[in-house]
């Protein structure tokens, strides 16, 4: 009789036993000779050594199959059992390394979450290397789906503990009482935009679960004032709208352990006349600063339908 402890690591446990242990069950199921028992990050396995073996290898491929794709059907779960699970380079990626994207993660039902243009990978690159960064650019440049990519893939990963998500609610003034509704229904059609790609990232149960919790924070950039915002990937969009002085606010709140991304698009900005974009303002003086980066979105970032693209070519030369 064999013992052996195996710990699951950077990967939430709860993803990889399953909704009430579902996928735990099916590892019972599949090795009655076994006795197994989940405690936290913790499997203690006891029984014949060859079981134990198997037992880890198919175990190993489950963790690998869930860090990739956020989770797991039951058919795939059998087809693990059988030896038929695609390991290396399941279909989509491999389509994708043949178009030249690159993966940031695998968000729902397998969905290839990728960096498709040379400025998003620039973004992805930059990120890497630098804590906070201005992506700057005209609509459906993907600015904000891949700021939000890079961030759940960060808190996937457990390098930081959440997420936190702003806009500038210019269009209320940042005065939201006129309108109907608690706080939450007034804030929530400026900011759809970051739930419509969280949407795509993260299983709906899971999301709502991490906005409860607090551990995904969606709010408009008035609610940062006072805030150190640490351990965390805070991402404001729309920045063209948020004026010099909430701007430098804004990035005074980061912490220690803490990663920025701000987008906007110069060429749409909303604030009354009166008021200068902070954007514009931090673009020309932070420039040039160790640790902060700026990426440039053109019209050839456009990933939205090919219309698109062409608008923004018509609105640039009518200028």
């Amino acid at each position: 009789m064999n013992n052996k402890e195996i710990f699951i690591e950077h990967i939430d446990p709860t993803e990889v036993l399953g909704v009430h242990n579902h996928n735990l069950k099916s590892f019972q199921i599949h090795f009655p000779q076994l006795k197994i028992v989940a405690r936290g990050n913790q499997i203690i396995l006891q029984g014949n050594g060859s079981d134990i073996l198997l037992f880890e290898e198919k175990f190993e491929q489950l963790q690998q199959h869930i860090s990739s794709n956020g989770n797991i059907s039951d058919s795939q779960l059998e087809a693990l059992f059988l030896g038929t699970l695609i390991k290396d380079n399941p279909p989509a990626l491999k389509n994708d390394i043949a178009e030249g994207g690159e993966v940031i993660l695998y968000g729902n039902h397998a969905k290839v979450i990728k960096a498709k243009t040379p400025n998003q990978k620039k973004m992805v690159a930059l990120m890497n290397q630098n804590d906070i960064l201005f992506a700057i650019g005209p609509a459906g440049t993907g600015k904000t789906y891949t700021a939000v990519a890079l961030a759940v893939r960060a808190l996937k990963n457990k390098e930081i503990k959440r997420i936190i998500l702003a806009r500038p609610a210019v269009e209320a003034g940042e005065n939201l009482g006129f309108l109907p509704g608690d706080l939450k229904e007034k804030i929530d059609p400026y900011l759809r935009p970051l739930y419509d790609a969280l949407d795509d990232m993260i299983p709906a149960d899971k999301l709502k679960s991490y906005i409860e919790t607090r551990v995904i924070e969606i709010a408009p950039m008035a609610f940062m004032r006072g805030r150190t915002l640490d351990n965390a990937y805070v991402i404001l969009d729309e920045a063209q709208n948020a004026t010099d002085l909430q701007l430098k606010m804004f990035l005074t709140r980061m912490g220690p352990n803490a990663k920025f991304i701000i987008t906007g698009d110069l060429t749409q900005i909303d604030l009354p006349r009166k008021n200068m974009s902070g954007l514009v303002k931090a673009v020309s003086i932070l420039e040039g600063i160790k640790g902060i980066e700026f990426a440039y979105l053109t019209f050839e970032d456009v990933v939205r339908h090919k219309l698109v693209k062409n608008i923004i070519m018509a609105y640039d030369k009518s200028s």
